[in-house]
């Protein structure tokens, strides 16, 4: 079965979202698609369509199509789910919301990946399950943004799916599918502060990536909860550990790339997001000798990584495209 099924039994209570980001280099501008479902807890179910695109020049378009959850449509096998015109794939989306319009394929090069450990999502403590149907993709195709095509050559992206009843109090989002002279290494990470018991716990901060042709994993409950992790609007820094490996990882976004988009939780409750998709990341690669870390690799990517940072108020001076 595709990891990109839709899980929403037509109950209240649950959203469900699947997106990908790409970043096409010459251009440098960065891509960031949604198709979502709302299901409220007090109003019909909808669905929309999100087209979000930026650069480090101060290009900034976002566009939201709302729908009567009428409009979308689904199937397992093979996968398939639509939004009024707009179509998603296993191997390829396409649509359009306002003036821009996008048809793309991709190439799969690997397994989907689940950072979510299955304990977590059986016991109710990750309100929102993420998983990677296709972590690394490359993309082809051609965008539109208003007058302007974007085309596309085989350019690497991410494609995810995720569903909950509820965001997180507050979190941080990297991905990066395009490390300069790496085209097989992606790393994608996840951290965030779960409210429970009338405080924040966290934050919890899972990481999968493949290195060197070599999975990487730190997804253990036990391991989450030690990974090292700081952030803000704009920078984040991590450490984690799979076994005799760790990656130590930066990654920062230029304020003035800065997408603010707002979404909501099935009971109204609103969570301002920020979302850049010409960030930047560096991770350095250790291994362990004993009992000493040695430095063994080097991933950057400048511009073509990915990078989200949310919490439940707004960021004074940060302006919202998507309300």
């Amino acid at each position: 079965m595709s990891a990109n099924v839709l899980r929403w039994d037509g109950a209240p209570g649950h959203y469900e979202v699947y997106y990908l980001t790409v970043t096409e280099p010459r251009s440098g501008v960065g891509l960031w698609i949604r198709y979502t479902l709302l299901a409220s807890d007090r109003d019909p179910a909808t669905c929309a369509l999100w087209f979000v695109a930026m650069d480090r020049d101060g290009l900034r378009i976002a566009h939201k199509e709302t729908l009567p959850i009428g409009a979308l449509a689904s199937s397992e096998d093979p996968f398939r789910l639509s939004i009024g015109a707009a179509e998603l794939r296993d191997d390829g989306m396409g649509g359009a919301v306002g003036d821009c319009s996008w048809d793309l394929r991709w190439e799969r090069t690997g397994p989907a990946v689940q950072p979510v450990h299955p304990l977590l999502e059986r016991t109710g403590v990750a309100r929102t399950i993420l998983t990677l149907p296709d972590p690394h993709v490359r993309v082809s195709g051609t965008v539109r943004i208003g007058e302007r095509e974007l085309v596309l050559d085989r350019v690497g992206g991410g494609q995810a799916h995720l569903w909950g009843r509820a965001h997180a109090a507050r979190w941080a989002w990297g991905h990066c599918s395009d490390f300069a002279g790496r085209p097989d290494d992606w790393v994608d990470a996840v951290s965030v502060y779960l409210p429970r018991f009338g405080r924040q716990l966290g934050p919890s901060t899972p990481v999968v990536g493949r290195i060197d042709g070599e999975p990487f994993a730190a997804t253990d409950p036990l391991r989450v909860v030690r990974t090292s992790s700081r952030f803000d609007l704009t920078d984040w820094r991590f450490a984690a550990r799979d076994g005799n490996r760790r990656l130590v990882a930066t990654v920062s976004a230029p304020r003035t790339s800065l997408v603010g988009v707002t979404y909501h939780d099935p009971d109204g409750a609103p969570a301002y997001c920020y979302n850049s998709e010409v960030a930047t990341m560096h991770v350095d690669v250790m291994h362990r000798e004993g009992r000493r870390w040695r430095q063994t690799d080097t991933l950057h990517s400048d511009g073509c990584a990915h990078f989200e940072y949310a919490q439940r108020a707004p960021v004074p001076g940060a302006s919202m495209l998507i309300e």
